[in-house]
């Protein structure tokens, strides 16, 4: 039941981010963007990986900004993956398609999580090292 709510979120998460770069990423409609979402969460979970392992030197050289590339290239995968419903004009608007969609998902993530999950609340200690707030 989880794994479908956060499918719907990101997939709604999809269907914003491509309205928001309606110049340069094409959608239609909510059935693509449930598809779409589908397979973004398989190939960051099996491509993704590989990338990132092949791309060591990279990444290092550039302290980390070449992961922001290897996500638009899942991007441009996604694309080529799904022909019809789903089209992005280059790499560039791949490249702001992904850091949208991360936004837009950690919104979401940071609405839905409960506050007994979350790891950013803030406490205060006193001296005696007792909890104030």
């Amino acid at each position: 039941m989880n794994f479908i709510i956060r499918l719907i979120l990101n997939a709604i998460a999809v269907v914003l981010t491509a309205f928001l770069l309606k110049d340069g990423v094409r959608l239609e409609g909510f059935g693509t963007a449930v598809l779409l979402a589908a397979l973004l969460i398989v190939l960051n979970v099996s491509v993704k990986p590989v990338l990132i392992l092949l791309t060591i030197p990279a990444t290092i050289f550039t302290l980390g900004l070449f992961l922001l590339v290897i996500n638009a290239i899942i991007i441009l995968i996604a694309d080529w993956i799904i022909p019809a419903g789903f089209e992005v004009k280059s790499f560039w608007w791949a490249l702001l398609f992904s850091l949208v969609l991360s936004l837009v998902n950690s919104i979401f993530e940071r609405l839905t999580v409960s506050k007994t999950h979350r790891k950013d609340s803030f406490q205060i200690f006193g001296k005696d090292g007792n909890r104030i707030a």
